[in-house]
């Protein structure tokens, strides 16, 4: 079991630079940050870009692996993001993974869309298949039904090769498909449940629709699977006792990777640095339970 920690990008750099420090000192595996515009759980606080933040991330660390939590089409063009993720996956020396997801209709409202979410989900498998493409291929061209390229030079390449790898947000079964065609890795937050154990028997059934979906694909290697542990009802980081179990529960499901929050002072993510050191302390014990 792999463990990674989520750092808001809400805080003027000379405050977040320290956090990301921290969280390659404490022991975790990958850290990562949200990409939106304005996220609905925080619309009216201070907010700045995920990739300058991980950029940034990537010139105080040197091992950690680091990436978005995760990005979506609502604001971007493949090609576009392409040269950043080029960009920053240098500057990390191959340490950057890229996540990706449908994403809500915020970001994509403030820019005057409104998508429903059929032509939303159409447009992100879309922009994860061109993304993969341009990856691989030199002057890509491109005419689909939401984005176009024409002759798009992509040198020079990924550090990690052939490509970096995709973590790709999936609940619904198309998406699910899509996991296991093209991702590396598979990242949930579960679905719904007003109850912590309602959650995680829908976090169980997730679990059991990759598994067909996998099975249908063409894959050398199975899927890593990342949940991200704050989807629930409960706090990841109320107590050690509350981070053991539901890491302990995560991993009887299946899953290789598990994500929680830095915590706030205030909702959402209201915790105590205390009980992140006191994780931090036991990552080891985590990685391989007795």
């Amino acid at each position: 079991m792999r463990v990674g920690i989520t750092i808001l990008p809400e805080l003027p750099w000379t405050e977040a630079a320290p956090l990301w420090r921290r969280a390659e000192e404490y022991g975790f595996d990958h850290a990562w940050t949200y990409d939106h515009l304005v996220w609905g759980g925080l619309q009216d606080s201070p907010w700045f870009g995920a990739l300058p933040t991980l950029t940034a991330a990537a010139t105080v660390t040197s091992t950690i692996r680091l990436g978005t939590f995760v990005s979506s089409p609502n604001y971007r063009h493949p090609y576009t993001f392409l040269r950043d993720l080029l960009a920053v996956d240098d500057i990390s020396g191959g340490r950057f993974i890229c996540g990706l997801g449908t994403g809500g209709d915020l970001d994509s409202r403030i820019l005057g869309e409104d998508r429903p979410l059929k032509e939303r989900v159409d447009r992100f498998h879309e922009f994860v298949e061109l993304l993969d493409r341009l990856f691989r291929e030199d002057r890509v061209d491109h005419d689909g039904d939401h984005f176009t390229t024409v002759g798009a030079r992509t040198l020079p390449g990924a550090v990690q090769r052939p490509r970096l790898p995709f973590l790709v947000a999936a609940n619904g079964p198309r998406s699910l498909r899509l996991a296991a065609r093209l991702g590396q890795g598979w990242v949930t937050y579960g679905r719904g449940g007003d109850t912590l154990e309602q959650w995680w028997s829908g976090v169980g059934e997730l679990g059991r629709l990759l598994d067909e979906a996998e099975a249908t694909a063409d894959r050398e290697e199975p899927l890593d699977r990342y949940l991200s542990l704050d989807g629930s009802p409960q706090f990841s980081l109320e107590s050690i006792g509350v981070f053991e179990d539901m890491v302990g529960r995560a991993a009887e499901l299946g899953f290789t990777d598990v994500v929680t929050h830095w915590p706030r002072a205030t909702e959402p993510y209201a915790g105590s640095v205390a009980v992140l050191e006191e994780v931090a302390g036991r990552l080891d014990d985590l990685r391989s339970p007795s």
